[in-house]
């Protein structure tokens, strides 16, 4: 193994040769930390998307072990793993007590907690809806610790929120998570990246239906009844454009943990929730994609169809039709209650104010709702393959996933869907 690219190796070894991944995790904290790790084990975690995470006990302490690994990440510049931001802004975070942040190398490790993360505490409360149980309990618990992490997390946005130049927004790293991922280094060339390695030239299977990607990409969709405008070719071109790095300067920058989806949140005590694993927060972090992974991963990732599509299978089903030039899905896949409640105390607590003063302060641009619904949609498609066959999916869940996709992705035809009414919600000139 190569120093500057241990976390891929390991990653790549623990799929196939847990022993020696656990064995190469035990030299890397050694390593790092100077830590004798003894009893290491590895989560098999279906949130672990892009990562990896374990505990192991040295010098008679117990711990947590979590690193982000990027494609390309021991050729990257710039800081990770930057905690001390969200606590110097006074947001609950974890603070871990070891800290690697070279590229290549970037590893945090906790003291060992018994919380459970959010993600779990939801999933259960999904489940509980989805077998048709009423006045679930705990279910008023988690929407009311998360309103009161979302009031936080607006306090800082807003506190935080400054002009930026092309260049100090083009530093974060949080563009890791969604223009890198459509474009190959160095020189930003698109297509690239993990858009080209998942999908170009790609078969796409579809209950009834298989088709090459070129010709999967131009039919526009009609979901459930709904033709939309922009086909899924137009929108990862669209986001290619839209979404550069140095563009996201026009809406200034915030203080914000950039990757919050729930499986990097503690349910603690109270109930009240805290961060960790900040791989990708800072200081100036182009705000309106600054909450685009929190809001799309904790509520239209689920129930269930992005990190458990065999489950998803079993409990929902996608019809296909092809047309001339369109393809029409039908599913019976909705948004649980909890999930509603969560996407309204965003759209309420976050969402609304932070709009409003962007538009105040003259710094939202005219085409905020692109840059949110690009931003969205990169969510899913690029943090792992949709394809049937490729991970994890099936021909049901791809379906159900890209129906979702370009729901969020972009504007219907006419109408009104989840995201329609979730942007007139937070449009602060309604």
């Amino acid at each position: 193994m190569t120093a500057s690219s241990r976390t891929a190796d390991i990653r790549r070894l623990a799929v196939n040769d847990e022993s020696a991944a656990k064995t190469a995790l035990a030299a890397l904290f050694a390593d790092l930390f100077d830590l004798v790790a003894e009893g290491v084990a590895i989560n098999r975690d279906q949130y672990s998307l892009n990562s990896l995470n374990g505990f192991f006990s040295a010098g008679g302490a117990d711990y947590f072990f979590k690193f982000h690994q990027e494609d390309g990440e021991e050729a990257m510049t710039g800081e990770y793993y930057r905690a001390d931001i969200l606590a110097r802004a006074s947001l609950p975070v974890d603070m871990p007590v070891f800290v690697s942040n070279l590229p290549g190398e970037q590893v945090l490790v906790y003291r060992r907690r018994s919380d459970p993360r959010f993600s779990d505490v939801l999933r259960a409360l999904d489940i509980a809806a989805l077998d048709g149980h009423r006045d679930i309990v705990g279910e008023a618990d988690a929407v009311a610790a998360e309103r009161d992490l979302d009031a936080s997390i607006a306090r800082v946005y807003l506190d935080s929120l400054h002009p930026v130049t092309s260049e100090e927004a083009a530093a974060e790293p949080i563009h890791r998570l969604f223009h890198d991922r459509l474009v190959d280094m160095p020189g930003r060339r698109f297509p690239g990246g993990r858009f080209a390695g998942f999908y170009l030239g790609q078969m796409v299977r579809l209950p009834g239906a298989e088709l090459g990607w070129e010709d999967f990409a131009a039919r526009r969709l009609i979901v459930n009844g709904q033709p939309y405008r922009r086909s899924v070719g137009e929108l990862f071109a669209a986001a290619g454009a839209r979404l550069r790095p140095d563009l996201l300067a026009d809406a200034g920058g915030v203080v914000a943990h950039g990757d919050a989806h729930n499986a990097n949140v503690w349910y603690g005590e109270g109930p009240k929730l805290s961060f960790y694993d900040p791989a990708f927060a800072g200081e100036s972090v182009p705000s309106l994609i600054a909450e685009a992974k929190a809001t799309f991963h904790n509520v239209f990732a689920h129930p269930l169809w992005l990190y458990d599509p065999a489950e998803a299978t079993r409990r929902f089903s996608a019809e296909v039709r092809l047309g001339d030039g369109t393809m029409a899905i039908d599913t019976d896949w909705a948004l649980t209650p909890v999930r509603r409640a969560l996407l309204a105390a965003k759209a309420e607590l976050v969402w609304q104010p932070l709009l409003a003063t962007l538009k105040a302060r003259d710094l939202l641009p005219a085409d905020w709702r692109d840059v949110i619904r690009f931003a969205l949609f990169l969510c899913p498609t690029l943090v792992m393959n949709l394809r049937a066959g490729a991970t994890t999916h099936t021909t049901t869940s791809s379906a159900i996933a890209f129906a979702v996709a370009v729901m969020v992705g972009s504007a219907p035809e006419g109408g009104e869907d989840e995201m329609t009414g979730f942007l007139d919600l937070v449009d602060p000139d309604r």
